[in-house]
């Protein structure tokens, strides 16, 4: 039998497809996207781009790895899914190589780091009633913060416009700003079973918590018998040059919630814990029906192997340290651009006008990355990213950055001259 011809999909095909068949809840970019390289992506008319954004951090070895590929392709022959009702195994070693690389001590494997955000609440709330009774169930969260959509997610999530439209939340969540500490210790008490919180807040705008607050938060949790929990699901898999971001700050925490670049791609996240919370949870008290399964896990450990083979957290720590420079350069050079933040490939460039039109710009100039907070500029690139893309993203940057304050000190001249004729 002849193969079928290849059947050429347009952009505009594309785009009048969803816009008839799918729940509107992406505000896209006009883009679609057909195939990647390393650092790069090419849409469907062939267009290239150099990736900054990585599927929102998930991509952290870039596009078509050749060991990832091959793994997916022999383990898609052998075996995709078995359910939890079996072992699998692959499952026991990721976990096994987690909690030795962590410190901690158990392992659950969920499809999302929103669900692993989920089964850490329900997890504390269950050590909260052994331990205090019904009442201790409440927990403190940091304002700006993101952790899902999710209900128990969403109400953990310290951004009144991500939980617009869908009151009441789940109650018995305390926010607090990050970094201080009094405000912290004025929301403790004995009816907190948990302290939620990420090392560095990515939709909040790369904001880091600062290391004397973690330490606070460590201190305040211990005190009042309650668990600290990490929400790496951004920061965590090796972003901050570490694999663990808590090692970046020297905190460690008794939950820790993972995902984004675990499993190269795949769908995966998972919540790591100390024995001591973990025992908590017993059969029948939680579960998922795809979490775990042998194809994600042994992509998974093949994404950990690759980690090491290729020295890739020394990557991360080198040129996102160059890449660090180039943006605060920026910043002492334009008057639009205000900080640099973050730290190895989690960075971010805020600036004092509106992101979007410089998102446009440069996407026409094929660099991606996105805008969080309106007005700051997020790059969350792969960890195979070499100075020299730094150096091509810097110049487009520069360009555009430039253009636009120029622009702006136009209209702001032109303004001037009309208030005084």
């Amino acid at each position: 039998m002849k193969p079928l011809p290849r059947t050429i999909v347009t952009y505009q095909e594309i785009v009048e497809r969803e816009q008839k068949y799918l729940l509107n809840t992406y505000a896209r970019y006009p883009i679609a996207i057909a195939r990647g390289k390393g650092v790069f992506v090419f849409d469907v008319e062939g267009k290239r781009y150099l990736d900054l954004l990585a599927g929102l951090g998930v991509n952290a070895l870039g596009h078509a790895h050749p060991r990832i590929v091959k793994v997916i392709r022999d383990q898609a022959a052998k075996v995709i899914h078995v359910s939890n009702l079996y072992y699998n195994e692959y499952q026991g070693l990721l976990a096994e190589k987690l909690c030795a690389k962590s410190g901690l001590d158990r392992a659950f494997f969920s499809n999302s780091g929103t669900e692993a955000i989920e089964g850490a609440l329900k997890l504390v709330r269950a050590a909260g009633h052994a331990n205090g009774g019904p009442e201790k169930c409440i927990v403190v969260a940091l304002d700006n913060s993101f952790h899902g959509r999710t209900m128990g997610a969403l109400a953990l999530t310290g951004q009144p416009k991500y939980r617009k439209d869908f009151d009441p939340m789940l109650e018995g969540v305390r926010f607090v700003p990050r970094n201080d500490a009094d405000a912290l210790r004025a929301a403790m008490d004995e009816k907190v079973c948990g302290i939620v919180l990420e090392p560095i807040q990515g939709e909040g705008g790369i904001q880091e918590v600062s290391p004397a607050f973690l330490r606070a938060c460590r201190e305040a949790a211990d005190r009042h018998h309650a668990a600290l929990i990490f929400d790496e699901i951004q920061c965590g898999m090796g972003r901050t040059g570490q694999l663990f971001a808590f090692e970046h700050f020297g905190v460690t925490p008794d939950v820790v919630c993972i995902a984004k670049p675990m499993a190269a791609g795949l769908p995966m996240g998972a919540f790591l814990a100390r024995q001591d919370f973990a025992q908590h949870i017993s059969p029948g008290k939680h579960g998922t029906t795809f979490g775990g399964g042998p194809l994600a896990c042994r992509v998974a450990l093949e994404y950990l192997a690759i980690l090491e083979d290729e020295n890739l957290l020394e990557r991360v720590r080198r040129v996102g340290g160059y890449f660090s420079q180039n943006l605060h350069e920026l910043v002492g050079k334009l008057d639009i651009a205000v900080e640099a933040r973050g730290v190895g490939a989690i960075q971010a460039l805020e600036l004092t006008i509106p992101g979007k039109p410089i998102l446009d710009a440069a996407h026409a100039n094929g660099l991606l990355f996105n805008v969080t907070q309106d007005t700051v500029l997020r790059f969350l690139p792969p960890f195979l990213l070499g100075e020299k893309h730094v150096d091509k993203a810097v110049r487009i940057l520069r360009k555009l950055l430039a253009a636009a304050q120029k622009e702006q000190k136009k209209t702001a001249k032109n303004t001037a001259a009309a208030v005084t004729a």
